[in-house]
Parts: C-alpha cells; structure tokens; sequence
C-alpha cells in the first residue's frame, strides 16, 4: 500500500470523517470531495478507487484497498 493511501487514511480518522453506522458498516468522507461520503465495510467501499483497483492491479494478487478502508483499520486500532 502506498504511503499516499496511508497518510489520507490517518488524515481521514484525526479530522473525524470516520464514522460507525452499523455492525460494519462506517461512512466515511471523501479525502478529495468534501461533499462527498462513501459507505464502507471491513472488506469493500463504493470509491471509485476501490471499484477500480482491479482494473489497474490485474493479476498481481493484491487485495482491493482504498485510504476509506485503511481508515477503518486505523479507527478501530484507536477505539
């Protein structure tokens, strides 16, 4: 994972923008957009970068991330 995606996710938990609306399920702001939010679990976001991760990554076996699924990780660390 890029530090770029982890620095966004750090950005995303300290300045609030996580927020736990169900058993898993968080809605978190966009880093780019603040207008815009994103419903996310454990394992998958609606962002665009996630819904894209494949196309770019291809074959490589990676797993789908975004910074909203690393602030998760992050956020739960912290509480």
């Amino acid at each position: 994972m890029s530090a770029s995606t982890i620095r966004k996710a750090k950005k995303l938990v300290e300045s609030g923008g996580v927020e736990k609306v169900g058993d898993d399920l968080y809605q978190i702001k966009s880093s780019s957009d603040p207008e815009k939010s994103y419903f996310v679990t454990s394992d998958s976001c609606e962002c665009p970068g996630f819904k894209n991760f494949y196309k770019f990554h291809h074959g490589k076996g990676l797993k789908a991330n975004c910074s909203h699924l690393e602030a998760i990780r992050i956020f739960k660390e912290q509480n």
